[in-house]
């Protein structure tokens, strides 16, 4: 794993080097594991089939950390600092990039507030750590949605739109009644009318109509998916017209498909949403629109199909350890 520092004598980050995976020790002050003053992403790296491995879109993760350590009152690597790291984490751990086709390798930055700090204030020290695991295609199956009406996973002026360790755990335990009841996740609502769809626990959600695709626009409780942003972008040059706005949940009544997007699931269709009692069911099948987006996009994350916008960044060299 990759780990770089930031200190109150150098006051940037700096010295980054890779070391063993294994337990890191922290004092018990420390902002963290106080007041939870931290950030991760995620990303993958994905085989080819001459070998060659390749990062997709690693710039945005850097930038979406960027906006998040400035929310949480962080100092954040530089993107090449950021694309650096992720490079020779990626490399040292070479032999755990799964063969193409079966998987990929998933990273996973972090930024944390280590520095002693009893008090309510931003840490004096941070530590930047980059470590890694293989992972299989995404999820199996379909998604069966439950809307969540009690439960807000975020709150205007709050921390939803980046992503703060602290967005997570509070949702633990309406998710974990949900699973028991047979839901795969919640779909959450915005805080202040009750009645707009907003993303499920962890992935950006769409809405298929006719010619038009409608996702919920993000204005600070929503977190910009990166693969959010490429289906669109994708689904544009499609034909489709592509939405963000407030999505009434009412809406989802009569939508034709609906799909769900994320770095781990990649595109995911839904097959049912429940709201109050209600169970509404989509097209599934080969011939959805997500399967499509999802053959597409993972075609050119794998080098399957050739990368006309410049998505996908060639890891070269022998492992660094």
């Amino acid at each position: 794993m990759y780990v770089m520092k930031f200190t109150e004598e150098e006051q940037m980050f700096c010295n980054g080097t890779l070391i063993r995976f294994g337990n890191i020790q922290m004092c018990p002050s420390s902002g963290i594991l106080n007041y939870g003053q931290g950030l991760f992403e995620g990303l993958k790296a994905y085989r080819k089939e001459d070998e060659g491995i390749l990062l997709f879109r690693p710039e945005e993760n850097a930038l979406r950390m960027k906006v998040g350590a400035d929310r949480m009152c962080m100092p954040s690597p530089t993107v090449d600092q950021f694309i650096d790291a992720v490079k020779k984490t990626v490399l040292a751990n070479k032999r755990w990039v799964p063969p193409h086709g079966r998987g990929s390798l998933y990273i996973r930055p972090l930024l944390m507030g280590t520095g002693r700090n009893l008090e309510v204030k931003p840490s004096s020290e941070y530590t930047f750590l980059v470590y890694a695991s293989p992972v299989g295609n995404g999820l199996k199956g379909v998604l069966n949605l439950m809307v969540e009406d009690n439960v807000h996973r975020a709150t205007p002026g709050g921390t939803g739109g980046i992503k703060a360790v602290t967005n997570y755990s509070p949702i633990y335990k309406p998710l974990t009644e949900a699973k028991a009841k047979g839901f795969s996740d919640l779909l959450y609502l915005d805080a202040l009318t009750g009645s707009n769809i907003e993303e499920c626990s962890g992935c950006n959600i769409f809405i298929l109509k006719g010619n038009v695709i409608s996702t919920p626009a993000t204005h600070g409780t929503i977190l910009p998916g990166i693969t959010r942003k490429s289906i669109m972008e994708i689904a544009s040059g499609f034909g489709y017209q592509v939405e963000e706005r407030a999505i009434p949940i009412k809406e989802v009544f009569d939508a034709e498909e609906v799909f769900c997007t994320g770095t781990a699931m990649i595109v995911k269709s839904v097959a049912s949403i429940t709201y109050q009692g209600k169970r509404i069911e989509y097209k599934l099948g080969a011939e959805t629109l997500a399967q499509k987006l999802h053959a597409t996009l993972t075609g050119i994350q794998t080098g399957v199909i050739e990368d006309k916008l410049g998505w996908t960044m060639v890891i070269d060299g022998p492992p660094f350890l």
